[in-house]
């Protein structure tokens, strides 16, 4: 028993009986961090949203589509430096003091399959972090320069988001939420619910819309073929 808890070490994540035993606590605080998070997404968002009032060749972006812009621009920030970070360094976050790890180790709080490496969670984020954190920053720049192919990278995207998002949250109901303290209003309503419950409604809507564009230039396609036809 006394070799037993020599390597227990203290840790505020869920299941309370989880091994962890190279784990180092924060010097950081959570106002720290979030405060980190959030405005640095908060300045992606402003800059974007600035570049993307300016005019193009196709003229000037609608409201929803600059903000749709700045979603993809958000995205990108946090899939390919955040989740980046997690899918090179995950074996060694919960001994790192680095301060992107000590991020994942407080959001570890929300869901402590981060702090454990699960496999799933490992392959999922690294999928993520460099396909859809590259792809997002490319639909900004397809937006931004008219390309016809920007409702396509749109709807690749928003499909693997919601895909991957869809599955993060059933393997943990398979769980039975158990790498979280259920109920918590910090750590499993906002940072495993909240957050997460955005890569599954805008990513929802965003594939509606890409849906119908596709679909209507589509149609436009169908029927200059079909009068074409017609004429000839």
């Amino acid at each position: 028993m006394e070799t037993a808890s020599k390597h227990h070490v203290a840790h505020p994540f869920w299941p309370r009986d989880l091994s962890i035993p190279n784990y180092v606590p924060n010097d950081r605080s959570m106002s720290e961090i979030l405060t980190f998070l959030f405005s640095v997404s908060g300045v992606f968002l402003l800059a974007t949203w600035a570049i993307s009032g300016r005019e193009n060749a196709s003229g000037t972006l609608g409201v929803w589509r600059r903000l749709a812009v700045c979603w993809f621009a958000v995205c990108g920030f946090i899939h390919g430096v955040i989740e980046g970070w997690f899918s090179l360094y995950y074996e060694v976050i919960p001994a790192d003091q680095s301060f992107l790890s000590q991020l994942w180790k407080e959001y570890s709080k929300g869901d402590s399959r981060y702090a454990i490496a699960d496999n799933f969670t490992v392959c999922m984020e690294t999928i993520t972090a460099w396909l859809w954190g590259p792809f997002s920053f490319w639909a900004v720049y397809a937006f931004l320069t008219n390309k016809p192919y920007r409702f396509v990278l749109q709807l690749i995207i928003s499909l693997g988001q919601l895909y991957g998002a869809v599955l993060y949250f059933y393997t943990e109901h398979r769980d039975g939420y158990a790498h979280s303290e259920m109920g918590h209003p910090i750590y499993f309503w906002f940072y495993f619910v909240f957050l997460n419950a955005l890569w599954v409604i805008i990513p929802l809507v965003l594939i509606v819309d890409a849906w119908g564009q596709l679909s209507g230039a589509q149609a436009l396609t169908d029927n200059a073929r079909s009068h074409k036809s017609k004429r000839t």
